[in-house]
C-alpha cells in the first residue's frame, strides 16, 4: 500500500457534498479515499495530455504544423468511423435487435 500523508486543503462545498454522498452510497470508503481517487484520475489525465502534446509536437517537427484542413479531414474521418450509440429514453422499452 502506498504511504499516506495528511493534507489540509480548501475545497468547494459542492465537491465536499458530492464526496459525502458518494461515501454514503458506498462508492468510496471515506471522503479521503474519494479525494485520493479524484487526484489519481487527474494525474492520469494530465499524463495523457502531456503524451498527446508530445506526439503532436513530434509530428509538427517532422511534417510541419497541423493545418486547419488537416484538422477538418481528421474530424471527418473520425465521424465516418464512429459507431453511433444512443441510450433509451426514460420509460422506453428495450427493443430487440432487428425488430
Amino acid at each position: 500500500m502506498a504511504q499516506k500523508k495528511r493534507l489540509s486543503a480548501t475545497v468547494d462545498a459542492d465537491l465536499i457534498a458530492a464526496a459525502e454522498r458518494a461515501t454514503k452510497r458506498g462508492e468510496a470508503t471515506t471522503v479521503s479515499a474519494w479525494v485520493n481517487e479524484a487526484m489519481r484520475l487527474k494525474l492520469e489525465h494530465d499524463r495523457r495530455l502531456s503524451s498527446a502534446r508530445a506526439l503532436i509536437a513530434e509530428f509538427a517537427k517532422e511534417d510541419g504544423p497541423i493545418s486547419e484542413s488537416d484538422r477538418e479531414d481528421a474530424l471527418r474521418e473520425a465521424k465516418r468511423r464512429a459507431i453511433p450509440v444512443r441510450g433509451l429514453r426514460a420509460g422506453e422499452p428495450r427493443r430487440r435487435y432487428g425488430k
